[in-house]
């Protein structure tokens, strides 16, 4: 005698399938918004730690040359900048006239 065997498939349903596709793109809306706030946030916190570090510099050139504001040129030209900071601040002082 023959005997059936049931066969049991173990896999996912098409809805179950769906709604998981669903939870996944509901998270991805709400998580992605939020990436981009914090990477401005992040670039507004480096700005201002950069603009501090050239204020230090202007200082310490001040302190050495016996007063007066220096340019930017002069900061560089007296290695209180390096050519990358020089570029950076010419930048955000574009930006922010």
């Amino acid at each position: 005698m023959l005997k059936k065997q049931l066969v049991t498939k173990n896999a996912f349903t098409l809805i179950e399938m769906v709604v998981v596709l669903f939870i996944i793109t509901l998270l991805i809306l709400i998580i992605l918004p939020n990436v981009g706030a914090q990477r401005k946030k992040a670039q507004s916190t480096g700005d201002e730690a950069f603009v501090s570090t050239v204020e230090t510099q202007r200082e310490l050139y001040q302190n050495a040359h016996g007063g007066g504001t220096p340019t930017l040129n002069q900061l560089k030209s007296e290695g209180y900048l390096t050519q990358r900071q020089y570029k950076r601040a010419k930048q955000i002082a574009s930006l922010n006239p």
